[in-house]
Order: C-alpha cells, then sequence, then structure tokens
C-alpha cells in the first residue's frame, strides 16, 4: 500500500485494551479510514465490504451486493476485492473501487484463488494467485488485468503474495505439500526475486509446538512494511492466534501482540496497526471484531454480533 504502510517501528507488546473509540489523539493521517469484510447474512453467503472512519464511527456498507465481496488490499484511495458477482458461486474475480464505494471496475478476465495481493510501481502493478483451474504459478499484471509475467515459485502450494517494498522481491505463504491435510504440511513464509530466482524460506514454525490444527495458519498472510523493513504476519502458536514481525534475512522474529489479545488479519500505518480478533483471547463471543492499536492502547471498533474481518487502511478522498 501506497505510503500508508510506514513505520511499525514503535510498536510494542499489545498492554491493554480500551473499548472506547476515542482515537482523536493519534498520528495518523485524517484522509484515512478503515475498509473491512463483515459476513453479513450467513445463510445467503453474503460478505459485504465496510468503510468506517478511524474512531469506528460512520460505519457504512459500500458494496450492497450479495454474494461475496472480499476486500484484500489498498491502494491510495482505491480498494481491492475478490468478487463472484455476476459469476458462479465462490468463483472469484479481480474488482476496483473508490474508498466509497464508486466505480466499481472488473479488473480480471481470469478466475482467482482466494488469496491476499499486492502492488508496485504506484499501483501500476499487481501481483495475484490465479486459480488452480487457471495456472500453478502467480500472476503479474497491470492495471487492466493484462498479464506482464510469471512467477514459479517450485513450490507445491503457494499463496498470498505480496511485494517488497522496492518490488524486485516478493514474500508469500509456501508449503511442501499442496493441501493443509497432506502429511508433512507446514506453510511458512517464503522470499522470492521477481525473476523466479534465489527462492529462501523465511521463517520456522517451532519444531515442539504441536498446538495449530490442521486450519490454523503456521505463518499466515503477510505484510511487508515500507518504513522499518519488517515482514508483519500472524501465526498460532502455543495454541494462541498472534501477530509477530521479522526481518527479511530471516532474523529478529518476535511476537509482537500480547497473549491476551486474539489478532490474525492486519495492516499498519504509522505507529498503528489494525486487525481482526478477540480481545481479552478467550473472549467467548462467536464473532471477531476490529480493533486499533499503537501498541500502548488498543481500541475496539466494532461492538455487534457480526463477523468483521481483515482491516486495510484506506485513503478517503473528498
Amino acid at each position: 500500500m501506497k505510503p500508508l504502510l510506514y513505520v511499525f517501528a514503535t510498536l510494542l507488546l499489545f498492554s491493554s485494551c480500551n473499548s472506547r473509540s476515542d482515537t482523536s489523539s493519534t498520528d495518523l493521517p485524517n484522509d484515512l479510514k478503515i475498509a473491512y469484510n463483515v459476513l453479513l447474512n450467513e445463510e445467503e453467503d453474503d460478505y459485504e465490504i465496510f468503510v468506517m472512519n478511524l474512531d469506528g464511527s460512520e460505519k457504512t456498507n459500500i458494496c450492497n451486493s450479495k454474494g461475496v465481496d472480499w476486500v484484500y488490499y489498498a491502494y491510495d484511495d482505491k480498494l481491492y476485492f475478490l468478487s463472484d458477482r455476476d459469476t458462479c458461486y465462490r468463483c472469484y474475480f479481480l474488482y476496483e473501487m473508490d474508498a466509497n464505494g464508486d466505480n466499481v471496475r472488473k479488473i480480471t478476465n481470469f478466475r482467482l484463488r482466494d488469496s491476499w495481493l499486492g502492488s508496485r510501481k504506484n499501483g501500476e502493478e499487481f501481483i495475484v494467485n490465479p486459480h488452480k483451474s487457471v495456472d500453478s504459478v502467480f500472476y503479474i499484471i497491470n492495471k487492466n488485468g493484462e498479464i506482464l509475467s510469471k512467477l514459479a515459485t517450485g513450490l507445491p502450494y503457494a499463496s498470498d503474495p505480496y511485494f517488497s517494498p522496492d518490488g524486485t522481491q516478493v514474500v508469500f505463504r509456501g508449503a511442501k505439500a499442496k493441501f493443509k491435510k497432506d502429511s508433512g504440511y507446514l506453510d511458512e513464509l517464503y522470499i522470492i526475486n521477481d525473476d523466479g530466482s534465489d527462492l529462501h524460506q523465511l521463517t520456522s514454525y517451532p519444531t515442539s509446538d504441536t498446538t495449530a490444527k490442521w486450519h490454523n495458519y503456521h505463518a499466515g498472510p503477510p505484510r511487508w512494511n515500507t518504513s522499518t523493513n519488517l515482514i508483519t504476519y500472524n501465526s498460532t502458536q502455543r495454541n494462541k492466534n498472534r501477530l509477530f514481525s521479522i526481518k527479511p534475512d530471516g532474523s529478529d522474529n518476535q511476537q509482537i501482540t500480547a497473549d491476551s489479545v486474539y489478532a490474525a488479519w492486519h495492516d499498519v500505518a504509522g505507529n498503528w496497526i489494525v486487525h481482526d480478533g478477540k480481545v481479552p483471547f478467550n473472549d467467548q463471543r462467536d464473532n471477531y471484531d476490529i480493533y486499533l492499536s499503537n501498541g500502548a492502547t488498543t481500541h475496539r471498533l466494532t461492538t455487534d454480533s457480526l463477523y468483521q474481518q481483515a482491516p486495510v487502511f484506506v485513503r478517503f478522498l473528498k
């Protein structure tokens, strides 16, 4: 994301949770909002994209389209989302729209996997994960969905690609077994050059930890911070789902959210991180909410019984 993925330098372990939504003292730009995904109707499998202010006010459904709309990325004032609108059930294609929901535009004419994505060159190029019926490699495409190049990782499983700040490398989730239930499946973060060279494993899940179930992340979808050059990801360790950071060379791997906080999909801007999850961790509510934290304070921004997940920061130009 454009200079939204700034600094993560002062992130500390989350130490408190504040249920009020007063974020007036944040150092975030006042033109930022938070876009996030909401399971509006479980029976109809209707996921909608909402946008709200940094203090949790003015929550607005900007999609209002039956089916699955799921935002995975934002660049400047544009949101990029997968949708099965106008096609078969859970057949995903990439779309773009303004932060207020206007100017919806279909980008790809080929089907995509349910995967995170990223961009480079000032939002002119994207890296996406085509559906297995289309191809088994990542595609680098332009804003019109035209394929510029293909990136083969050589791994049986690869998903959730994200460009490095300079656009020359890609970090992604990979595994040496194809399916999550296969023997030996262990998803880790890998880095590869954009020409397919120098593939190397970045994370190493603790060998003594057996608490992650088959459906949990060992290393979840990564974000690569443009200012600190840190890569952040979520992982289930010691039976708790937390956020971690690691340097691109694989050093200084550390937990960055406290054990009291369930944190999963996330985005960063300034000294702040927005994520879905639960606070406290053992909260028995059967849903997820959106939280905003700077390490010292954590603000719960959604409070209803709906599933609200995978938030991203987006600029809102008036």
